[in-house]
């Protein structure tokens, strides 16, 4: 699967959250100022391209759904991050993490029960 743009994963997180959408109602979630109905209406087409979200006709008009769940994008991402930033190392993404984020002991003492339980 090829990598989503910001944009499109802005998309996809709304048809996500809405799970079947036509344009005009992807163009109502966005924030203001909203995007065009064309912009939106693009994004769609380069994403059905990109075989991640479908489509059921009515007529002249488009129902979009999507075709990977956000849990499937998340661990392809996730792989992908892993693989271009930590050299395919869990242990430095995790390790940067924990660094970064200024985990309380509880926070750390989950994610060892989580790393535990997950051998």
């Amino acid at each position: 699967m090829k990598r989503l743009t910001r944009k499109e994963e802005e998309l996809m997180k709304i048809l996500w959250k809405m799970e079947k959408a036509f344009v005009k109602d992807i163009v109502e979630e966005y924030p203001d100022p909203k995007p065009h109905y064309n912009t939106i209406s693009s994004l769609v087409r380069l994403l059905q391209d990109k075989g991640v979200i479908g489509y059921k006709q009515y007529g002249n008009t488009y129902q979009y759904f999507p075709l990977m769940t956000k849990e499937e994008y998340r661990q392809t991402f996730m792989k992908q991050v892993v693989s271009d930033y930590f050299d395919n190392s869990v242990k430095s993404a995790v390790a940067f993490f924990v660094k970064e984020k200024d985990l309380s002991d509880a926070e750390i003492e989950e994610l060892i029960k989580l790393i535990r339980e997950g051998k």
